[in-house]
Formats: structure tokens, C-alpha cells, sequence
């Protein structure tokens, strides 16, 4: 018998992108050799609909164009099945990488694609790899110009990928109009910590990702969101042997345990999408 689950409603995010796609690997597998890379995405993402179905989860599939133009009936389901369809990008390029012509390029493409195959409106945006910092402001200003409401790219921690540790922790409404939604950390010893998903999730056990969501819960009021990939939960993907060991530990770390922790997950708390979680109420 399921149990049922109490307290606030929270956030479930999947970044919907491939394995060869993640920054760690786009020196040795560049956007132009993806074609003749067989798909996993599809398979993947369709398993998470089942799990979110099975578990009475609706979550924001923040989503590559590339995928959606490859895999229609995913984009289709995922909309038909009452979660929130929004955009990642084109094609995981990290805005740090790209001009302001070229990320506006990359964003309204993305917004055009999505909406063509869905049929609904994408008010949501993750930059990939949580690529927006104090350099690349002017994203905000792109977003609101095409018709963004709200954004989830920012992780205020010091990490040696990304990360803005200095920026606001919580949901606030940029002098653009843009809500942004940053990614959930915990004070420690003055420190922020991040505790939103991906590796992180894998890493630990479950109890210990668990009690540090309890600790979030118990210090803060706002909701928390959880994020990750469909490929994390695809053990038997193929092995990237050319990409930085560095890149591989945290990439295949633990992914055959990865289901079973996100159905404990799933169950132990209340999930819905990021405009339900977070109230986005727009005109």
C-alpha cells in the first residue's frame, strides 16, 4: 500500500538531454559528431514518465531542442501527461561560451522549436550547465524580450564548473521581470551547500541525501527542487574512454543505484512542477 505523503509541495526537474551531451564531455564528443551517436534519451525519458505516473508525479522536463525535434512522441507525452515542457537550450551549449547575439539565437530557437512541436508556451529556462554568473547578465534581459517568465539557472555555490555562491539562495524577481529559481543549498558553517541533485544524489546514500533534505525542510520555508538527467538512471550506457577521469568518476558513479534512490524519493515526498511549487502565477 502506497503511503501518503504530507508537507509542502516541492519541485521534481529533469534536465532531459543525452549522455553524450553533458559538458564534461563535449571536447571528445562535439555537437558534430551526435548524429551517428545512437539515442538513449527516448528510452530513458519514457521509463521517468512511467515512474512519475506510477507515483502521482507531475515535474518540469526542462528540455534540449535537439532531443525534442529527434524525439517527438517524448515532448508529446511529456505535455500530455500534465507536466510542464521547458527549455535548456538548443544543444548544451553553456551561455559562458556564447556572445549575446549567439545565446539569444540559441534561446529563441529553443522557445520555437519547443513550442512548434508541444503546442503550448514554454515560460521556463535552464541555462545548461547553470551557465549565468555575474558576467553574462544580459541573459535576463534576452529572456524577458522573448517572452520568458522564469528561469532555474543558478547555483549559488563554489563549485569548478559553475556556480554563484554569492546570489541570492532563494526564488526572487530580477530587475527584468525574470522570477529566477536558484538551485537549493543549506548553510554550513557559513557556507552554501548544494543538496538540489544530480552527482550530489548519487554520491550518497539515500539516508544521508535524505536527512539533508530534512535539514533544508526544517531551516527554510520555500519549497525545494530537485534536478537530474535521464541518463543517470541508465547504467548500461556506453563508456566515454577518451573524457578526463575526473569527468568519469562523476558521471558513472553509482548510476545502477540511481532508480532505486529516486523511487524512495518519489515516495517520501509531495512533487510538482516548478510553476505549482513555486506558485508562478502569469498573465
Amino acid at each position: 500500500m502506497k503511503k501518503d505523503k504530507i508537507g509542502r509541495l516541492n519541485a521534481m526537474t529533469v534536465d532531459v538531454e543525452d549522455y553524450f551531451q553533458v559538458s564534461a564531455f563535449e571536447d571528445v564528443l562535439p555537437s558534430e559528431k551526435w548524429d551517428s551517436i545512437e539515442l538513449r534519451v527516448d528510452r530513458n525519458t519514457h521509463r521517468l514518465l512511467d515512474l512519475f505516473a506510477e507515483h502521482n508525479v507531475k515535474s518540469t522536463f526542462f528540455t534540449l531542442a535537439w532531443v525534442a525535434k529527434r524525439c517527438p512522441d517524448v515532448i508529446k507525452r511529456i505535455v500530455s501527461e500534465g507536466h510542464e515542457l521547458a527549455s535548456h537550450g538548443v544543444a548544451h551549449q553553456r551561455l559562458t561560451t556564447m556572445s549575446q547575439e549567439q545565446a539569444k539565437q540559441d534561446i529563441q530557437t529553443s522557445k520555437s522549436i519547443l513550442e512548434d512541436i508541444s503546442g503550448t508556451e514554454i515560460c521556463g529556462y535552464r541555462a545548461p550547465s547553470f551557465s549565468v554568473n555575474e558576467n553574462n547578465e544580459w541573459v535576463y534581459d534576452i529572456l524577458a524580450e522573448l517572452g520568458f517568465k522564469y528561469s532555474s539557472s543558478t547555483y549559488p555555490i563554489d563549485h569548478d564548473l559553475y556556480g554563484v555562491p554569492n546570489w541570492p539562495r532563494f526564488k526572487y524577481t530580477r530587475p527584468e521581470g525574470i522570477v529566477e529559481i536558484p538551485i537549493p543549498t543549506v548553510k554550513n558553517k557559513g557556507k552554501n551547500v548544494g543538496i538540489g541533485g544530480g552527482g550530489y544524489f548519487r554520491l550518497y546514500p539515500y539516508w544521508l541525501s535524505k536527512k539533508r533534505i530534512e535539514t533544508f525542510m526544517q531551516q527554510e520555508s520555500a519549497p525545494y527542487s530537485f534536478y537530474f538527467h535521464p541518463w543517470e538512471i541508465d547504467p548500461e550506457q556506453p563508456k566515454v574512454k577518451d573524457a578526463a577521469f575526473k569527468s568519469k568518476v562523476r558521471h558513472y558513479i553509482n548510476l545502477g543505484r540511481m532508480e532505486g534512490k529516486l523511487i524512495s524519493l518519489l515516495s517520501d515526498y509531495r512533487w510538482g512542477t516548478m510553476q505549482d511549487a513555486y506558485d508562478l502565477k502569469f498573465d
